[in-house]
């Protein structure tokens, strides 16, 4: 089993998204529970996504995160979760970085839609 971690602005997010989950909000609920399966599937295999090319990296992750590789997880055929792996080959962890909706995606990473 892998290591998963959250990004501090994400982590945020997920407790957000947890509270309002709790309060009944249905489609809370859903992402959070599709949000766990993809985090299920990150610590079975932390290469389980895409792997984004590097030359399509948007510079936000570069600067803020300081990223040189960067993932993508299709949660379902709405959502997207983006993250990046450090370590090594011993010790390999993938760390999330936010979850897309499909259109915040494609405005992301330039893909006309």
């Amino acid at each position: 089993m892998h290591e998963v971690r959250l990004a501090p602005e994400f982590s945020e997010e997920f407790v957000k998204l947890k509270s309002k989950s709790e309060k009944g909000s249905g489609e809370a609920r859903y992402l959070l529970e599709i949000l766990e399966k993809g985090l299920a599937k990150l610590m079975a295999s932390p290469e389980a996504g895409k792997h984004i090319p590097k030359r399509l990296i948007p510079k936000e992750y570069q600067v803020k995160y300081g990223v040189t590789n960067l993932w993508k997880l299709n949660l379902d055929s709405y959502w997207r979760l983006i993250y990046t792996l450090e370590g090594d080959r011993v010790r390999l962890f993938a760390i999330v970085l936010e979850v897309l909706d499909h259109r915040k995606y494609d405005r992301k990473f330039g893909y006309h839609t």
